[in-house]
């Protein structure tokens, strides 16, 4: 089954987030619910981006250095 990794609701009125740090998980990796994929700043703070199940990361939508939106799908994971 696919499922599409959104950036999920940032709080504290930030509405978008910049990858500061490329990918932690490398593409076709088996990852565990909880495991960090990439890491990412706004304008008040710094975090990273769990994975939200156990699956294989099979596809990749953002990069370093991208502004992404709350709701953009970052990656495709594969459970």
């Amino acid at each position: 089954m696919r499922v599409d990794v959104h950036l999920p609701d940032l709080g504290e009125d930030s509405d978008e987030a910049i990858i500061v740090s490329g990918w932690l998980a490398k593409l076709g990796s088996p990852l565990k619910e909880g495991e960090d994929l990439l890491e990412l700043t706004t304008d008040k703070a710094a975090f990273s981006l769990p994975a939200p199940r156990d699956g294989v990361l099979t596809e990749l939508r953002v990069h370093d250095g991208d502004t992404i939106k709350v709701g953009d799908v970052v990656c495709i994971f594969e459970v």
